[in-house]
């Protein structure tokens, strides 16, 4: 089992982390799975990784596991659960977003964190998401290597892969309803996309007719592509 997850509030690329790790893991021919215990509230996460990956899920991750290994799984990634203290994961990886790194370093509800920072010791690598490649990490690998000087430290990116399908010439409308919504943004300013508007959704929303028409709307209205 490995289990990708975050000890920070919001959105730090787990679930993209998962289908990655996935996809390596498949051109091994390992008989592989991701997993992710069913929130109502998260249906958007199940559908990707179900689209996306062969994929288990329950009310509990232990009876996850015991369906993998009935359907003969050699490998599960759990898409979050590191603070799920009844399963003792082979690998533990957290996932971190550059920009908002520990916030104020306070425990909910005072600030974002899940766990204090300290917990970086029972855990065995961290993968930190920037906007920008070039962005000064230093700071952040030496107070992560501070408390586990031992802990693997890898970088992920986002990259556009269809960036050719757009003019940068149109303006934009662009929502979105996920944990990190101005990493969106900023990934799109970075690539030299004209933002004009933006909708700033809950995570997870549950999109209604009601929302697209009056994203729909206001497009129109002020003549603005959407993404």
């Amino acid at each position: 089992t490995i289990c990708v997850g975050n000890i920070y509030l919001g959105g730090t690329g787990k679930t993209p982390t998962v289908i990655k790790l996935y996809e390596i893991f498949k051109n091994t021919k390992l008989k592989v799975s991701t997993a992710k215990k069913f929130y109502p509230d998260q249906k958007d996460e199940h559908i990707i990784l179900n689209n996306r990956s062969e994929f288990i899920t329950s009310d509990n991750r232990q009876k996850i596991i015991l369906k993998a290994i009935e359907r003969n799984y050699e490998l599960l990634i759990f898409d979050d659960g590191l603070q799920d203290g009844r399963i003792d994961y082979d690998f533990k990886l957290v996932c971190f977003d550059s920009e908002n790194w520990i916030g104020n370093g306070f425990l909910i509800p005072s600030g974002p964190m899940r766990e204090k920072i300290e917990s970086l010791k029972k855990y065995d690598a961290v993968i930190i998401k920037t906007i920008d490649e070039k962005f000064d990490l230093t700071e952040i690998n030496r107070s992560i290597h501070k408390i586990n000087p031992t802990i693997k430290i890898f970088y992920s990116f986002f990259k556009i892969k269809n960036k050719d399908e757009f003019s940068l010439n149109d303006k934009f409308l662009i929502f979105s309803g996920i944990g990190n919504n101005n990493s969106f943004k900023e990934i799109l300013i970075k690539n030299d996309f004209n933002i004009v508007d933006e909708i700033v959704f809950p995570d997870h929303f549950e999109y209604t007719t009601f929302n697209i028409l009056k994203i729909l709307k206001i497009a129109e209205n002020k003549n603005l592509k959407i993404i």
